[in-house]
């Protein structure tokens, strides 16, 4: 015999909006489209925090799965038990609702989270932070969205002989939904209006879709009402771009396509920040005087080459263009050019950090220009590493021997490696890279810079490159810059070798960047780590 409730529910479709299945279908491509958003959005959420590394891109999506396939089964059971649309529209209401208030909080239950467990953990920080904080923030709702297509297959299936057509067709809305609401946030909502808007604006295509339903069927008013009130509210508190909501006059804040961005000044310098929980992009040092950071230890390297005058330099992540400064300041007649893949930074260097309007900068990425471009230079600087976002195709052998073809008889490369800890690790991200150069060149220096966690390395075909140095130092007329040069040069070490290669095909930096972290994380909480062991979170409290 045929189920009541479904005759109740056929009857219940002809009388109401469900009735019409260009609607059903509507809901299914918002649903889509939504999750989608939702999806970009916890990526830009995320990486101001932890960066946007394939580590945390797969939390993302392996959490987000887990949250769908999750709705998936739950909402089919649901539809089967209990086939009311109310439930259904509701479920989209209460998604709504916490989309809206992701903005409002995200921020403050990611930086409770990596505060409770950088004094908690030791190992795998980064995964462990980021894999909670998405399972908070982003499970529940897209595990109600993930509800949406099961309950209007119940819906939409009129009968078994066009079954088959009819949940194709909800595939296909979902599918085009979830195309549109992958390319809108990223090249429209988040470069337009940020992040916290953009989950705002979803929330509100969630939340009419509700609406639209219950006006239909004129009931559950107040439900409605409350809702259109709550995400007003959110609107009014989360529209803020602000990801570091404990700094205070900031010069600027805003996002790109590829980052978030904060440009913060000091009395002595001005700073840019892609990533808040890792330190600095780039810093500009205010007035005419080195910066006492890696920028002016990799002023070494055009002094490894045979001449210091007419150089031609090309900076492959020129960021704010510090050291392009640096060498336009000290080094006569340098060509200085850059790339860099950001166009928005290079907007904030010319605006805020003084790069001088000669000096070129295309937007591009590293690689693809130098397989674009036959120029050669005398020096190129490598400084495309930012804390654990780093591109593996920017780091493998194939890249280091276009960057060698790329140099001129006895030209240097300098590379930044941004990630030295103080622990003796066998194989770290700067071993690997450092063995994938001595691959393709074979001199090879590196010398630690001081007060940070920067190393940098010298590369060349030429095995006089420290003799050079020695030369070029000893005939330089800036007072501060020789000697600055005879202070890295006693610290230069030839380095030797090992068998960590990275290649095209294999290039786990990620997973080197991450072990890399949680070292310097060692170094940099253990005192914390040992008042919280002694004395608890009282002594915590009052040690900061």
């Amino acid at each position: 015999m045929r189920d009541s409730r479904m005759d109740n529910l056929e009857m219940d479709k002809k009388r109401s909006i469900l009735g019409n299945k260009i609607y059903l279908y509507l809901t299914e491509f918002f649903a889509g489209m939504s999750v989608m958003a939702v999806e970009l959005g916890a990526s830009r959420l995320l990486a101001p925090y932890f960066s946007s590394s394939q580590i945390v891109w797969t939390i993302i999506i392996g959490t987000i799965m887990i949250a769908m396939a999750l709705g998936n089964v739950w909402g089919g059971r649901s539809a089967d038990k209990n086939p009311n649309p109310d439930k259904l529209y509701g479920r989209i209401l209460i998604a709504a609702i916490w989309i809206a208030a992701i903005p409002v909080f995200g921020k403050y239950i990611i930086v409770a989270i990596s505060g409770l467990l950088i004094i908690a953990i030791s190992n795998q920080f980064l995964i462990i932070a980021a894999f909670i904080s998405c399972m908070v923030i982003f499970v529940f709702p897209l595990f109600l969205l993930g509800t949406v297509t099961p309950s209007l297959a119940k819906y939409a299936v009129g009968n078994l002989e066009e079954s088959g057509k009819t949940i194709g067709t909800l595939g296909a809305f979902n599918t085009i939904g979830s195309i549109i609401g992958t390319f809108v946030p990223t090249f429209i909502s988040i470069p337009a209006v940020g992040t916290s808007v953009t989950f705002l604006i979803f929330a509100a295509i969630l939340l009419a879709l509700s609406l639209i339903y219950f006006i239909c069927e004129k009931r559950r008013y107040v439900k409605a009402a409350v809702s259109v009130l709550l995400i007003l509210l959110c609107s009014i508190f989360g529209h803020s771009t602000s990801f570091a909501f404990w700094e205070e006059d900031l010069t600027y804040e805003g996002e790109s396509i590829y980052n978030y961005l904060q440009v913060s000044d000091t009395p002595r310098s001005t700073i840019l920040s892609t990533n808040v929980l890792f330190g600095v992009q780039s810093v500009t040092m205010k007035g005419e005087s080195l910066t006492g950071l890696y920028y002016d230890y990799a002023l070494a390297a055009p002094y490894m080459t045979e001449k210091t005058e007419g150089l031609d330099i090309l900076i492959l992540g020129m960021g704010t263009g510090t050291y392009a400064s640096q060498c336009s300041r000290y080094l006569e007649d340098a060509q200085v050019e850059g790339v860099e893949i950001d166009k928005k930074i290079t907007d904030l260097a010319h605006r805020y950090f003084g790069l001088p309007e000669d000096v070129k900068v295309t937007t591009y990425d590293g690689r693809a220009y130098l397989q674009a471009v036959e120029e050669k230079y005398d020096v190129i600087m490598v400084d495309a590493y930012q804390d654990i976002t780093i591109p593996f195709q920017m780091s493998t052998v194939e890249f280091f021997t276009l960057v060698r073809e790329h140099l001129k008889d006895g030209g240097v490369m300098v590379v930044n490696m941004n990630m030295h800890s103080s622990e003796n690790l066998d194989a770290d991200i700067n071993v690997y890279l450092a063995d994938t150069i001595s691959r393709v060149f074979p001199e090879v220096y590196v010398v630690d810079v001081p007060f940070c966690t920067n190393r940098e390395l010298y590369a060349s075909m030429n095995p006089a490159m420290t003799e050079n140095l020695q030369v070029n130092t000893a005939a330089e007329d800036n007072a501060e810059l020789k000697e600055l040069l005879e202070e890295i040069f006693p610290g230069l070490a030839v380095y030797r070798a090992g068998g960590n290669i990275l290649t095209d095909d294999r290039a786990p930096v990620e997973l080197l960047g991450m072990q890399m972290i949680d070292s310097i994380i060692k170094d940099e909480i253990g005192y914390y780590k040992r008042i919280f062991r002694e004395q608890g979170i009282a002594g915590l409290l009052n040690s900061m």
